[in-house]
């Protein structure tokens, strides 16, 4: 009996604590002072006054280099940031078979014209003879024919030389403008192939955008007009004005694709570089825009959220969807309706269930 009331004494004590603890837990939790908070409406956008499209920077001229010939490397002669003048001498693949070749050749070449210096003469003789009447019709059509055919054997093997001389460019490569080398996919005593990109070369004078436009909005982009080159990487606005606009999305999938040259610029730019262009063109939108500013945006990682003010006046925070960012606003594509408000500031540190006001 004595062991049951000890039990009973046991849990009502328990209890007394737990229910205790748990009221001084509520109190101090109803007692925590709200956090002043500025609240915004969404900004809802049926018609943003240009149109904004990704895109990419690189080099207006550029070049992947490349051999015809099969062969060892025997020297690469420039590195990866070298700057380079048109002609200067980039790799050299070991040639000593285009060099036999060219021994055969020249030899080819004296021999032909051997044989045809005698045709030559014996032709001019027969001919002398013909006119005279001391040789018949047919032994002056024979020398004829041996004559045109040492003619055609010389001609052939100056040919054979020609062909045997473009091979030798194959094998000394050389700058075909003046640039800085960006890849160097090559070393010496590596075997080159034919169509295997050796060195990448580009000039940085001059860029320009490649950027893809929906099918929904080509028609209304057009050759030489000015726009806006938004680049993050640098946080900088440029200049540029489109220089060529595709007429076929055959092989983009309803995307078309639009060259924007960069004006000249002094920000440090370089190809690779993603890139916002701004037409100034009405944009065609079917659906609300959802926009908020970017400084009420909060990050996680990957993810990206904002907080929003619950039903009982606590601060919620809610992850996205982001699309395009429009100067200091960005495009929400799905978490936050047109109807709802968000936090844009607080004077405290926000979490989820904070008291807000």
């Amino acid at each position: 009996m004595k062991k049951y009331i000890y039990i009973i004494t046991l849990i009502s004590t328990t209890f007394f604590i737990t229910s205790c603890g748990t009221e001084e837990k509520k109190v101090a939790v109803e007692n925590t002072p709200a956090i002043n908070v500025k609240v915004n409406k969404v900004a809802v956008n049926n018609n943003n006054p240009f149109l904004a499209v990704s895109g990419k920077i690189q080099a207006t001229n550029s070049a992947d280099i490349s051999t015809r010939m099969m062969g060892y490397v025997e020297k690469v002669y420039v590195n990866v940031g070298d700057k380079i003048k048109k002609g200067q001498l980039l790799v050299a693949i070991n040639n000593t078979d285009l060099q036999a070749k060219k021994a055969q050749v020249n030899a080819g070449i004296t021999q032909a014209k051997t044989a045809f210096t005698n045709a030559e003469k014996n032709y001019n003789r027969f001919k002398n003879l013909f006119e005279s009447n001391s040789v018949t019709q047919k032994e002056m059509d024979d020398m004829t024919a041996n004559y045109e055919m040492a003619k055609a054997g010389l001609a052939s093997a100056n040919q054979m030389k020609n062909e045997i001389n473009a091979q030798f460019a194959y094998a000394n490569i050389t700058a075909p403008f003046s640039g800085i080398i960006t890849s160097k996919n090559i070393e010496t005593g590596a075997m080159a192939k034919p169509g295997m990109p050796l060195i990448s070369l580009e000039s940085p004078s001059d860029f320009e955008v490649i950027a893809m436009v929906p099918e929904t909005e080509i028609s209304q982009i057009k050759k030489g007009i000015s726009v806006d080159v938004l680049v993050k990487a640098i946080n900088n606005t440029l200049k540029g004005t489109v220089s060529e606009v595709s007429t076929s999305a055959k092989n983009t999938g309803g995307q078309y694709l639009v060259k924007i040259a960069l004006d000249k610029t002094k920000a440090s730019i370089l190809s690779g570089m993603f890139a916002t262009v701004q037409f100034p063109i009405e944009r065609k939108v079917t659906t609300e825009m959802v926009l908020i500013p970017l400084e009420a945006i909060v990050k996680n990682g990957q993810l990206s959220g904002v907080y929003t003010v619950s039903e009982s006046s606590t601060a919620l925070l809610r992850w996205l969807r982001l699309g395009k960012t429009y100067g200091d606003q960005v495009e929400v594509l799905s978490g936050l309706s047109a109807t709802e408000s968000y936090i844009v500031f607080a004077e405290g540190k926000l979490f989820n269930g904070a008291k807000i006001k």
